[in-house]
């Protein structure tokens, strides 16, 4: 008897697999593997304005000081954002969580470079590095972890697919904040996504999940990739990084977790009775499969409140897609022009401008004919 196969990608995580030719998705031997997203840093110049949408979106205060604001998640770990205060409001970049201090000095050996003792709260050793993109980063380990805060959103109890599992009792999740749990993920715009890329897997050991590339350029490779960490068999987010080619070098936006669509929908309303500004959802995506639901800060940075992600262990290969505004979601309300950032403003022109003239980077003509193609599918 044959049994029959089955492409693993066929309603997994994309429409297609890798074909000869196309550009590999983990290094073979990485200097070393991180775990996880630590923290990510931002300047602002405003605290105080910082920590109240903080509230609202359902951070916790961690700790702070004169000029420094930690702020974490529900769930055991380390703060997941630190807002420093600065002149004006910019994002200064991701901090990676390594196995051990052993990695940390064994990275820093590698880039020359030197590890350091990292200041309180939390304490540690870090390495900073640039990417080949100029985005500084940060890799950490030995960091102290906050414990678990007994505030997680209740689980409610559904009556679904037949089963009665709730007998004369009512639902009625508040409206309130959505508590965030714990940081998902970071998605950064690069001129230089292969060379990005490559550093990434070869230095930190991260492993591409999923490719996209732009409409009609499957032979030019891929222009964005959802990267997540190798941790072997222990399942790791579908992506921890994600890039994307683009005219600039900058922060697209941050995701962080919540406890189920409930909590996510609530924290919506609530934070639509705040007047903040709300950019896109709810839906579902397609890579990565999470529910998702998109705001700005009031200083005009993308955050994300996710829930029910896929995990992958090392085991599955990555998918190939086109990339186009509408399979961005498998349901939901349509792309905004906010969220793809579609209102050309004189510094996007600017940039554009600016990419297109430098030889040295991946962002030529061609591809930004491509990009614009992506807003009309």
């Amino acid at each position: 008897m044959t049994i029959p196969t089955k492409d693993v990608h066929e309603g997994l995580h994309s429409e297609q697999g890798a074909v000869r030719g196309d550009r590999v998705h983990k290094a073979k031997n990485p200097v070393i593997k991180v775990e996880d997203l630590a923290w990510l840093e931002f300047e602002k110049p405003d605290l105080d304005a910082a920590e109240r949408f903080a509230h609202d979106f359902g951070f916790i205060t961690a700790a702070r000081t004169a000029d420094t604001l930690y702020l974490r998640g529900a769930l055991a770990g380390t703060h997941c954002v630190v807002i420093r205060q600065g002149e004006k409001s910019r994002f200064v970049g991701p901090a990676f969580k390594a196995a051990d201090i052993a990695d940390v000095h064994r990275l820093a050996r590698a880039a020359n470079t030197s590890a350091y003792t990292l200041p309180s709260p939390g304490g540690g050793v870090g390495v900073d590095l640039l990417d080949p993109s100029g985005i500084p980063l940060r890799v950490v380990a030995g960091v102290e972890e906050l414990p678990e805060l007994p505030i997680l959103q209740r689980k409610l109890i559904f009556n679904t697919n037949g089963e009665l599992n709730r007998v004369n009792a009512t639902q009625r999740p508040p409206r309130e904040p959505a508590r965030v749990e714990r940081l998902g993920h970071v998605v950064l715009e690069s001129t230089n996504f292969n060379k990005a890329l490559d550093w990434y897997q070869q230095k930190l050991g991260l492993i591409v999940s999923d490719f996209l590339y732009f409409p009609g350029q499957r032979d030019q490779g891929p222009t964005m990739a959802f990267i997540r960490c190798d941790r072997g068999s222990t399942p790791a987010d579908h992506h921890t990084l994600a890039m994307t080619l683009g005219p600039g070098r900058k922060y697209i936006h941050s995701a962080f977790q919540v406890a189920d669509l409930d909590a996510l929908a609530a924290g919506s309303e609530y934070l639509k009775e705040n007047r903040y500004k709300h950019s896109w959802g709810i839906g579902r995506h397609i890579e990565g499969s999470q529910l998702f639901d998109y705001w700005r800060d009031p200083d005009g940075f993308l955050v994300e409140h996710f829930t029910d992600g896929d995990m992958f262990d090392n085991t599955v290969e990555p998918g190939w897609a086109e990339m186009s505004a509408s399979r961005l979601s498998q349901w939901g309300p349509a792309v905004t022009r906010d969220f793809l950032e579609a209102n050309p403003s004189p510094h996007f022109i600017k940039q554009i401008a600016s990419a297109l003239a430098d030889r040295d980077n991946e962002f030529t003509a061609r591809r930004l004919l491509g990009l614009a193609k992506v807003a009309l599918k």
